[in-house]
């Protein structure tokens, strides 16, 4: 069997999220083959335009030459093709890309972004992430993982409070943490306090690290999520925990809320209107793990190796 490792180029805009994207494929990749990844911020647009003329790339001239190169926003997709045409390699999109999918070997888009299935495009439920399914979780221990106010959502402090000491005083056995994000207004916190939950640790987003999150999730049986908080939603799926939607007003019915409302009539996640207090949340219908999935999708349309499960 070719032992010698995937070389895959990166490219991004330097934006958390995006990173995060690519991150999750390549280390399900790696999970399957023997992988060499570089990371690439892309170049201005008109530096790729004039890269992708000249068929010149320089970012990856000290670069081996790339199996795949895989861009995750708008300002990397130039960027994907300028560097396939100088060094060759397959190229994947992750998002709906800004160009034609045809242009790109694969496009691996949200359900959400209303792109159709077709031979080089692959949908998934979300978008990918870092996080990994674990089995090994910790029955009384739990995660509440609050967002804000947003284009698509309002907020109400009171509504929220009122879920949160529902839900820490439906089961006392329960050992809650409970993080913010940038979004959530700073009352909520001193207004949580003054309701003294003794079993429910307030974890202000200002104290974690980016790994702090992968490693909750990894040890929690039980995660509630602020349902604007949609991409906390997917990896909280995705960490192999029983999900519950802390209930947000939306101010307007888009794809992405559209693709919540199909997880719950799909049984991977319950609304706090529907759950019994007092009950623990029931375990998703399904697993959840998109970037395996696709993974797994990429070593057999563009390698030439099948994939292998590799250990660790």
């Amino acid at each position: 069997m070719n032992k010698q490792p995937i070389v895959i180029w990166q490219i991004h805009d330097d934006k958390p999220g995006h990173r995060n994207q690519l991150r999750g494929l390549t280390n399900a990749l790696a999970e399957l083959v023997p992988v060499a990844q570089h990371s690439i911020r892309a170049p201005r647009r008109r530096s790729c335009l004039r890269a992708l003329f000249a068929k010149r790339f320089g970012p990856g001239d000290e670069l081996p030459a790339p199996d795949l190169i895989v861009g995750a926003g708008h300002a990397t997709h130039l960027a994907v093709l300028a560097a396939q045409r100088a060094f060759g390699g397959k190229t994947i999109v992750l998002m709906k890309p800004s160009l034609p999918t045809a242009l790109f070997d694969l496009c691996i888009v949200p359900e959400h972004d209303g792109v159709p299935s077709s031979a080089s495009v692959v949908t998934t439920r979300g978008v990918l992430n870092v996080i990994r399914p674990t089995t090994s979780k910790e029955k009384h221990t739990g995660l509440l993982l609050i967002g804000g106010p947003s284009a698509a959502h309002d907020w109400s402090d009171d509504s929220m409070l009122d879920q949160v000491v529902a839900i820490a005083d439906g089961d006392p056995s329960m050992r809650w943490q409970l993080t913010t994000s940038r979004r959530t207004p700073a009352t909520l916190l001193p207004s949580l306090r003054r309701r003294g939950l003794i079993n429910v640790e307030l974890v202000p987003h200002q104290q974690t690290t980016n790994d702090w999150l992968p490693q909750q999730l990894a040890r929690a049986s039980q995660v509630w999520v602020s349902e604007d908080s949609v991409s906390m939603v997917y990896e909280s799926l995705t960490s192999g925990a029983a999900v519950g939607l802390l209930e947000v007003r939306s101010k307007k019915q888009g794809r992405v809320a559209a693709g919540v409302e199909s997880l719950v009539q799909q049984k991977l996640v319950t609304r706090f209107s529907d759950w019994p207090p007092g009950t623990r949340l029931l375990a998703p219908a399904e697993q959840l793990d998109e970037a395996r999935r696709c993974a797994r999708l990429v070593c057999e349309r563009l390698l030439s190796r099948p994939p292998v499960e590799r250990a660790g």
